[in-house]
This record gives C-alpha cells, sequence and structure tokens, in this order.
C-alpha cells in the first residue's frame, strides 16, 4: 500500500502536504515519539498549538527524526490570550523557542475568541467565568501580517472562523489567509463553507477527521457504515483509512492525531475511495461538532442561543471556580 504524497497549493504558493500529524491531545512523554515515528513514515506536515502544552516535544521529537527542517510543513497558533497587538510576536517567539525552530510554515489565529493578557491561558472573572477582552480582529491580524513581513513566518491563517468572521477579517487585511483550520469529518461536512473558502482561495485544514472521545459522544469513527465501507475498499483497510481519504479527496488537507506509532503508520496508508464511495459518504452529514466551546461565553459559529451559552457559562463556572 502506498502512502500520502499529494500536497495542495495555497494562495502564497507554498505546497502544504495533504496528510499531516496533529498532536492536540497529546500528552507529554507521548507526542515527541510519535512526531519522529510519522517523519521516519513519511509525514511531512506537522501540526502544533502552543495551547497544546507539548510544543517541546514536538521539537524534540523532529530533531530526532533526523529530517532537515526545511522538509518539514510546520504548523502552529496563536493562542486566546495573546491576541492583543504587543503579545502576538511574543507568542510567536515562545513557540519558536519551544520548536527550536527559526521559523514556521503556517501560523494560525487559533479561535476567533480573545481572553485577557496575562499569564493565565484561562483568565477567570471573580464567579469563575473566562474573563474576555475586546480587541478587534483588524488589531490581531494586522499584528499577524507583520510576522509575515519578519520572515518568521511564511503563511499566516485562523481556525474555527465561520464565512462571517473571515468577512469581518478580510475587511482591513491586507494579506488573505491562506488556512482557515476547521472541525470537518463526514458527520460534520461543512459544505457551504467550504465552497466559500474555494472561491476566495482560502485552503481548509480538517481537524479531529475522525471524531474524538473526550466529549462523550458517539464517533465518526465508529460508525458501522464507514466500518463497512472500509471492508468493501480493501483488505487490511480501516476505518481511519476511510474517513483520511474522504477528507483529501474532497481537497482538504487533514491532521489526524495519534500518539501510536502503529497507528500513526497505518494513518498515512494511502486508500483510494471510488465516486460512490465518496457519494455515500457525502451523504452522512447530521451537523454533529464535538468540540464548541460555548462555556466560554461566546457563539463561536453563530449556533448558539443565549440561554444555552448562559447555561454554559454557569457550568463552567461551577467546574472552575477561582480559589480564595
Amino acid at each position: 500500500m502506498s502512502i500520502w504524497k499529494e500536497t495542495f497549493t495555497l494562495n502564497t504558493g507554498a505546497k502544504i502536504p495533504a496528510v499531516g500529524l496533529g498532536t492536540w491531545l497529546s500528552a507529554p512523554g507521548e507526542v515527541r515519539g510519535a512526531v519522529k515515528a510519522a517523519l521516519e513514515a513519511g509525514y511531512r506536515h506537522i501540526d502544533a498549538a502552543a495551547i497544546y502544552n507539548n510544543e517541546t516535544e514536538v521539537g524534540q521529537g523532529i530533531k530526532d527524526s533526523g529530517v532537515p527542517r526545511s522538509k518539514i510543513f510546520l504548523t502552529s497558533k496563536l493562542w486566546n490570550n495573546d491576541c492583543r497587538a504587543e503579545d502576538v510576536e511574543k507568542a510567536l517567539d515562545a513557540s519558536l523557542r519551544r520548536l527550536d525552530t527559526d521559523y514556521l510554515d503556517l501560523y494560525l489565529i487559533h479561535w476567533p475568541v480573545n481572553f485577557a493578557s496575562g499569564d493565565s491561558r484561562f483568565p477567570q472573572s471573580p464567579s469563575g467565568a473566562i474573563d474576555l477582552a475586546d480587541i478587534p480582529i483588524s488589531e490581531t491580524w494586522g499584528a499577524m501580517e507583520k510576522l509575515v513581513d519578519s520572515g518568521k513566518v511564511k503563511a499566516i491563517g485562523v481556525s474555527n472562523f465561520n464565512e462571517r468572521r473571515i468577512d469581518e477579517l478580510l475587511a482591513t487585511a491586507k494579506v488573505v489567509p491562506a488556512v482557515n483550520q476547521i472541525e470537518a469529518h463526514p458527520w460534520l461536512q461543512q459544505k457551504q463553507l467550504k465552497g466559500w473558502h474555494d472561491k476566495k482561495g482560502i485552503h481548509i485544514t480538517a481537524y479531529s477527521p475522525l471524531g474524538n472521545n473526550i466529549y462523550g459522544k458517539p464517533r465518526v469513527l465508529d460508525d458501522p457504515v464507514i466500518q463497512e465501507m472500509a471492508t468493501s475498499v480493501g483488505e487490511g483497510v480501516d476505518s481511519a483509512q476511510v474517513l483520511i481519504a474522504w477528507a483529501v479527496q474532497r481537497g482538504t488537507s487533514v491532521v489526524p492525531k495519534s500518539v501510536t506509532v502503529k497507528r500513526v503508520e497505518s494513518n498515512f496508508r494511502k486508500v483510494n475511495l471510488s465516486d460512490e464511495a465518496m457519494e455515500k459518504l457525502s451523504s452522512m452529514d447530521k451537523n454533529q461538532r464535538y468540540n464548541a466551546p460555548i462555556g466560554w461565553g461566546v457563539d463561536v459559529f453563530d449556533t448558539s442561543n443565549p440561554e444555552a451559552i448562559k447555561a454554559a457559562v454557569a457550568e463552567y463556572e461551577k467546574t472552575h471556580q477561582v480559589k480564595k
């Protein structure tokens, strides 16, 4: 079985490998070996973020692999408490130090949500709720644009932005985002958003392509229809490989996460889906979103009503009480 060598061309002219290794929820002590194994298996795209709290090990895994930095497409992300103009470059520099590199191929605004600046990744008000800040996207994006000029990043983009939020960004932008990284899988296809991005020339990277199990919801990976399809595609093909192939064949790059060497290697084995299989998968959309942090007090995707947000914030306060 062959491996994934496909790439997509960004609006900067750079090529992003179609399949990368995600490092979200990869614990310290695990991610270093996973990154090394991925690069040794042929991956050339590693997706990191400051908030994952494992950038140091990601950098160590890159060094351990022996693969030249110039051959790797490395992404990281700006966290919510570093969105003021004066904080953006400092946050990037900290990520570069942890990753032990002098540049990123792609730097993303992680969420369209602004927390209060400071040392705390999750600053709280006295009630225990997230301490939010009112920072215009023009301020943050303007600072991101300067990073490109500095040479510390080759491309900039966003993550978890919808059309409205990107339109707001574009109103003052000099640089169009190269990428929007969003949750996408057959249960959450976001077809309209993808079509809109295609017209704008903004590439989509899909995260959580297999679903995830931290919220106690059924995983798309375990859908019996997808499992049956994997069996029909070929001997030894599994559901994860089908889901990764679906993402690539619809025109998105994808960053499945694993820290198990055999799974890291397995996810990188290429399978080809027939038109019939693609059509069947494309009919499975149920708007099942795993990652919607309304407990922060923000309607990130413009899909939640005020009562639901209020209840989620109250639950956050209950479970994140401020120590006195």
